[in-house]
């Protein structure tokens, strides 16, 4: 046993603990579970937007030959007489009652022993309804007689939320106000005002594990087996709905196929428990790429953003108003209008900070948490908008970033002081891989090129809290449980590396008990970059609780303090054999400080910042608009990583999937309906479609009240990386996109409006 200020495990890249079971096929998902006499769910959905439902005829589907039931909300009533649920607002119903508020809204359910039987039966499922207008922008839906709700109930789930209240007649679910100095004044006493408004579109996780619950409901006792990242959270809200205690809910995940925020919360666990309910039998719901298009997908965003600046190039004043547009069901959508709208003003240190951020519901499919928690729709806007405004005073991008920066010691607008952020070091670092201040090759002829930066940072999520457990065997080996759930970020390895360095045994004797609510300690959620630090401090501190009782038995049974005896002799002299256990508990909650629901303003608003920033350079053919990466460089502040090839991977995914919503991503919705809810005709990012130079890296930094000093690094990859692409294209041909995704038709568009020959819309001038 030892600890120490060195570290011999933390801050090593070895390799992940479960990467041999999955490139043999050994590792367990489970979409591939199965279990005795279990039905298959197949689902009936809304082919309209928004509108009454007046009836129901599910004879035909009943008499297919294999279906052993339909099943309606109706029927879902009949078991659980409150069938809504919801993080923020208990807004969604299970199945459809009475109205439908999106396309693709489970509406009814077929069961069968076989799938293929069940999905050709929902196919027979007959739907009248009454068509509503719908909804579908959310700065419109501020001000819309379309109303999505009648009514609102908050859930009362977070401590940050509970100032959230009943409404009607109001498609508002949240708003979010801060104000920081004076902006009215700043704006009156400006040399120069800028103005621009930026958008963002509607995108999608893109799991390849798509979402599955299993539910076996057996007299009071229900078993869930299910892809969530937030198995804690889901047995939580399954106990709600049947009114039972937690002890008699288990939730139980494996390895997850990919989540990216699609997998938090209760998505498909609700309906499996109501269908093994009212079945008696064990049921599996299992989703479709094409369903997950339906479920949950990434808020589109309308961004106004402001700014007043001295003629010397210092930013006095920032007015920022955010929509998000939330779909028809909240999700944790109020929690990122307000977690991230308080950063809605960027990385600057500005005395006077006007941010008015508001959460809308529409017609469109529910919007959730996706890699950075509304973070990237944010740095889009206002690292653009920087831009814009240096070029214009014809100050070099970097200078004008570094004037304004915010530093350590400072207040960021929401009113916490600054701590371990250093913001300039990575922009440093960034624009030092770019090679910022030497020539650049501008292009020639119809092939021109350009480079930009762009630099962003996120909140942690808070007030959360993560529980571990640790029980060290006789033999000195060590089991480790906890309820993060390792979605390919890496974070079985990251607790085992940590749990071995405070124990000082082998990593190879450190096993990871996957999440078990019958087994594992609580854990808010697998979000938000959260594990490595909330969790992280959690296995740090049980296994100093263990090491602490071991250091305790070796005096009992008289061994010298520093004496270097093995564990296994430890347990021998105790118990007279190899037996016993030592275990180790802890829980972690940091410090969090609510924000003024007047004011917006928090003294502690976050145990930690992220920081992320991105270099870009791009060729752009100005006959054609299309657009080549030629290098994109992403630089993170993670504190000190736990393991730095991990972390390295970890950046290259955020913005990998970054540039997919950058480039190509874009759910297209056309009178009501999504058009192109299949990878057929929706995008995602291809081996042709990477930088043709890519790195990835991170700057020497420490937290110094995280474990080991490391903090989050899941999402800090995604933060710059869009903006830097439009920076760049700006660069090279001196036209700014202010919509994304950023398709060449868009370049081509803005180039022949700068030509003063503007495309139609249905054009094909030639």
């Amino acid at each position: 046993m030892a600890g120490g200020t060195t570290t011999t495990t933390v801050g090593h890249s070895y390799p992940r603990i479960e990467a041999r079971a999955k490139v043999t096929g050994q590792a367990e998902y489970i979409y591939n579970l199965r279990l005795p006499s279990m039905l298959h769910a197949k689902v009936h959905r809304s082919p309209i937007s928004h509108g009454r439902i007046l009836s129901i005829d599910t004879s035909e589907a009943a008499a297919t030959p294999g279906v052993h039931r339909v099943i309606t909300g109706e029927d879902v009533k009949s078991v659980l007489p409150e069938p809504y649920y919801g993080p923020a607002f208990h807004d969604q119903p299970i199945l459809a009652l009475g109205k439908v508020r999106h396309f693709g809204e489970p509406v009814a359910v077929v069961l069968a022993t076989d799938p293929h039987i069940a999905e050709s039966a929902a196919q027979r499922i007959v739907v009248e309804y009454e068509e509503l207008p719908g909804i579908y922008d959310e700065v419109a839906a501020m001000t819309s007689d379309i109303i999505v709700h009648d009514e609102l109930k908050p859930a009362g789930t977070f401590a940050d939320l509970k100032h959230l209240a009943g409404k009607r007649d109001t498609n508002l679910a949240l708003e979010y106000h801060l104000r920081h100095g004076d902006a009215d004044k700043a704006f009156e006493e400006a040399d120069h005002v800028f103005d621009h408004t930026f958008s963002t579109q509607q995108t999608m996780h893109t799991p390849f594990e798509p979402m599955v619950a299993l539910a076996d409901v057996r007299n009071d006792r229900a078993t869930v087996y299910s892809s969530t990242q937030s198995p804690s959270f889901v047995r939580f809200e399954l106990a709600r709905l049947l009114g039972w205690p937690e002890s008699n809910v288990r939730v139980k995940t494996a390895h997850l196929g990919g989540g990216f925020g699609a997998k938090v919360y209760v998505k498909v666990e609700a309906l499996a428990l109501a269908l093994s309910l009212i079945a008696h039998r064990p049921v599996r719901v299992a989703q479709t790429m094409e369903e997950q298009f339906y479920t949950i997908t990434k808020h589109p965003c309308t961004f106004r953003i402001r700014s007043a600046v001295s003629r010397d190039g210092k930013v006095t004043g920032r007015k920022c108003e955010v929509w998000w547009n939330g779909g028809a069901y909240a999700d944790i959508g109020p929690r990122v209008t307000q977690k991230s709208g308080f950063t809605a003003a960027g990385p600057y240190d500005i005395d006077n900070v006007a941010i008015d951020s508001y959460a809308l519901y529409t017609n469109r499919p529910p919007a959730g948490a996706l890699r950075g928690f509304g973070i990237p729709q944010l740095v889009w806007a206002y690292e653009s908008h920087t831009d814009i405004i240096a070029r214009e005073l014809g100050i070099d991008p970097v200078d004008f970033r570094k004037r304004n920066i915010l530093r350590n010691g400072r207040p960021q607008a929401v009113g916490t002081i600054v701590e371990d952020g250093e913001f300039e070091a990575v922009l440093d670092e960034t624009a030092l891989r770019m090679g910022w201040n030497r020539p650049f090759d501008k292009g020639s002829g119809t092939k021109l090129r350009g480079r930009g930066v762009a630099l962003g940072f996120k909140a942690s999520i808070s007030p959360t809290t993560s529980s571990a457990i640790v029980n060290v065997n006789a033999d000195g080996s060590c089991i480790v449980y906890c309820s993060t759930v390792d979605m390919g970020q890496g974070s079985d390895t990251a607790m085992a590396q940590i749990a071995s360095e405070v124990l000082n045994i082998p990593i190879e004797l450190i096993r990871i008990v996957n999440p078990d609510t019958d087994v594992t300690p609580y854990d808010m959620s697998t979000l938000g970059s959260r594990s490595t630090f909330h969790m992280g401090h959690a296995v740090r501190l049980a296994t100093s609780d263990a090491r602490d009782k071991l250091k305790a038995l070796a005096r009992e049974v008289g061994v010298p303090e520093g004496a270097n005896t093995p564990l296994p002799e430890l347990f021998i002299r105790k118990f007279g054999m190899r037996a016993g256990n030592i275990v180790g508990t802890a829980n972690y909650i940091p410090d969090f400080s609510p924000p003024n629901y007047d004011t917006g303003q928090s003294s502690n608003a976050t145990p930690f910042w992220m920081i992320g920033a991105t270099g870009a350079e791009v060729e752009v053919d100005t006959e054609t608009g299309q657009i080549r990466i030629l290098r994109l460089v992403n630089v993170c502040d993670i504190g000190k990583p736990i393991n730095p090839v991990v972390v390295e991977t970890q950046i290259s995914g955020a913005a990998v999937m970054q540039l997919g919503f950058t480039m190509t991503e874009n759910m297209i919705i056309e009178n009501g309906q999504l058009t192109n809810p299949s990878l057929a005709d929706y995008k995602i990012p291809g081996f042709f479609d990477m930088p043709e130079t890519m790195e990835n890296g991170f700057i020497e930094a420490e937290q110094h009240n995280g474990p080991f000093g490391a903090k989050g690094a899941g999402e800090s990859g995604t933060f710059g990386v869009s903006p830097a692409i439009a920076n760049a294209i700006e660069d090279a041909v001196g036209v700014r996109i202010t919509q994304m995704p950023i398709t060449a038709e868009a370049v081509f568009r803005a180039l022949r409006e700068k030509q003063g020959r503007p495309l139609e819309d249905d054009c094909d001038d030639r």
